[in-house]
């Protein structure tokens, strides 16, 4: 089972970019608290203890202010565009005994026996959507390729699973495989000449004018 991380929030005076570069500098980080039909809240809270938080994969945390606790998930983290430093935090309310939908990431575990036979290890899939009560968020997913052959596929259907977690992605997903080499493909039949595939990068982090929400 997942535990809340405790974590102390202000509210928030000030607004605009200006006011939220001030706060970075004090070693602060805005952000907001909202959902369950109650008023969105502007908060302020440390740097320090919110990395420490991410360190150990929180999701769920107890927000204390003002004598006040509630519980939150941690719902978006926004970074700068060297994704190097929080600019912005989204909190939001949760009961804990609620079900949530939250996205997970997939961690790779063993090597895979395709490899050392030549083959290329692909992983479309990253990260996955699951639904699970909120005290008990994974804080990852592992994908065993220690069995993967050559042409071996792991669907999203494949996954094992914390109890009581169910997966809202396609089944029929692919999460990770092992494929030929190219080389050995286009040895088979000359390669058709096909367009650079075009190349997404990072989202660049929003202006800041925008952080402020919402």
């Amino acid at each position: 089972m997942a535990e809340s991380v405790l974590m102390t929030v202000q509210p928030r005076q000030g607004s605009g970019s200006q006011d939220a570069r001030r706060l970075r500098r004090k070693g602060q980080i805005p952000g907001v608290v909202y959902g369950h039909k109650e008023a969105t809240t502007s908060v302020t809270l440390s740097r320090e203890d919110f990395d420490k938080a991410l360190r150990h994969g929180a999701r769920l945390v107890e927000l204390r202010t003002d004598g006040k606790a509630e519980a939150a998930l941690i719902h978006a983290v926004q970074w700068d565009h060297l994704g190097k430093e929080i600019l912005h935090v989204d909190f939001r309310r949760v009961s804990k005994d609620e079900r949530v939908t939250v996205s997970v990431p997939l961690h790779l575990r063993g090597i895979a026996p395709g490899v050392n036979a030549g083959g290329v290890l692909d992983q479309p899939l990253h990260v996955i959507d699951v639904e699970c009560l909120v005290t008990a968020v994974p804080e990852h997913i592992r994908v065993n390729v220690a069995e993967l052959q050559l042409g071996g596929i792991i669907h999203v259907r494949d996954l094992v699973l914390p109890p009581d977690t169910k997966v809202t992605a396609d089944p029929d997903a692919i999460v990770v495989q092992v494929t030929a080499p190219k080389a050995e493909v286009g040895a088979t039949a000359p390669a058709a000449e096909t367009a650079e595939p075009e190349v997404i990068g990072r989202k660049v982090a929003a202006e800041e004018g925008e952080e402020e929400k919402k």
